[in-house]
């Protein structure tokens, strides 16, 4: 009788965890995108959210215009914002409703909140987006458009996106963000561009008015605006491929000349979120290529020239990679307490001892390096390496057509060697 006692208790007890288990959740956080029409604008099921809600979270402009829909507390979003993010997740289990500006989960608060709140806990009423809003004004197929928000981000973002043809959408941070996009668009060939300013989507303040970048002089505009671009000009452009020119790097010949870029990039071949660590960045063409292929990949330069460290910084900003890491300083010791990389570019110094070595032992399981040398010190030092590891050993060498006494003739560049690695997987057998 006892061992069937202990037998009946163990199945009740695993019913009744499998019970908890399998309980929905409740939803607790209603997030309820509004437009500048206001609570007129919103469906009945999204003012109902709105109107039963304890505490309603939402910038200033935002609970204004809930107006008298906001029947609990209302929480403006504090300075930093990070911390109303902590005051809605203190009030887990209350009935919490926060409001953003048209999809939540476009460049929004939503996003934010996903982090750390489950999709079952979360009941989502998005509003037309500032950029649906503005296709449907200027009737340009949303799948045909680049849409890109630079609000609160640097201009120079956009300038991957400058082709002639292009059809750009662009979230601006303030009054200011049309005409600084004028002016970059004039200073980088693209002036004969056309600019509509679109402000105050979707309420009675909506106006929509346009001007070239040449001739940008609207006055007056609402803080909260979105630019769609039309690009025309002969500026210069960031070509899809990779192997950008090296008259678009500023530097001082130490620079991985265009052809061995775009083999070194194949060979660290980029996917998506991946980390790069650029060892010996010289003019940071490596590692801009790299955030250029898509926008999900990071990237730190480690230099030890401080003016090239600068001019690796300005080169970013100019081609429109801003978020570039810039770390100044002598490897190995300078790649201490860096988060660790799935690629590794070594294309300056990987014969300083401890250079390679310290960047195997970073490198992810399942990551690359690639390391390029000129000199036979590094060359000896690649050999090796691949004779104790294995990987693929290149050797490229490159010559340009060049004027010889009135004629033309070949000059040859120093050859490359390349080693390519990658770092068995954890899971491998």
């Amino acid at each position: 009788m006892g061992s069937g006692k202990i037998g009946a208790d163990m199945t009740n007890s695993g019913g009744a965890e499998q019970a908890r288990e399998t309980a929905p959740v409740q939803p607790w956080l209603s997030i309820v995108g509004i437009g500048e029409d206001g609570a007129a604008g919103l469906s009945p099921a999204a003012a109902a959210l709105v109107r039963g809600a304890e505490r309603v979270f939402g910038g200033a402009r935002h609970l204004a215009l809930a107006g008298d829909l906001v029947a609990g507390t209302a929480h403006p979003w504090p300075s930093p914002f990070s911390e109303g993010i902590a005051q809605v997740l203190a009030a887990r289990g209350a009935n919490v409703c926060v409001l953003a500006s048209g999809d939540p989960f476009l460049h929004g608060v939503g996003a934010t909140l996903a982090r750390h709140v489950t999709a079952e806990e979360m009941r989502v009423v998005p509003a037309p987006s500032a950029f649906s809003l503005a296709a449907a004004r200027l009737g340009w197929p949303l799948q045909e458009t680049v849409c890109v928000s630079l609000h609160g981000r640097e201009i120079a973002r956009i300038r991957p996106h400058l082709h002639p043809g292009a059809r750009i959408l662009a979230l601006t941070s303030d009054a200011d963000g049309p005409a600084a996009l004028a002016a970059l668009l004039r200073d980088l060939g693209f002036g004969a561009s056309r600019l509509s300013v679109l402000e105050a989507l979707g309420g009675p303040r909506e106006r929509v008015r346009a001007a070239t970048a040449d001739g940008f002089a609207l006055g007056g505009i609402a803080p909260l605006n979105l630019v769609a671009l039309e690009v025309h000009g002969a500026g210069r452009v960031l070509h899809l491929g990779r192997g950008l020119p090296d008259d678009l790097f500023e530097h001082d010949g130490q620079i991985t000349k265009r052809e061995i870029r775009a083999m070194t990039l194949s060979a660290l071949a980029p996917r998506r979120g991946e980390r790069l660590w650029d060892i010996g960045a010289g003019a940071g063409s490596i590692a801009i290529e790299w955030l250029l292929c898509d926008p999900s990949l990071s990237a730190v330069a480690i230099e030890q020239d401080a003016t090239r460290a600068a001019r690796i910084a300005h080169n970013a900003l100019a081609l429109g990679v801003p978020q570039l890491r810039i770390v100044e300083g002598i490897a190995p010791s300078a790649l201490s307490g860096l988060p660790p990389p799935d690629a590794v570019f070594i294309g300056g110094g990987a014969s300083e001892p401890g250079v390679l070595d310290a960047a195997l032992e970073a490198l992810k399981s399942g990551g690359r390096i690639v390391a390029n040398g000129v000199t036979l010190e590094t060359e000896a030092l690649l050999l090796a390496h691949h004779a104790r590891l294995g990987g693929d050993l290149v050797r490229v060498s490159l010559a340009r057509a060049a004027p010889v006494k009135g004629m033309t003739g070949w000059r040859p560049a120093m050859p490359v060697t390349q080693w390519v690695w990658e770092k068995p997987s954890e899971d491998a057998p």
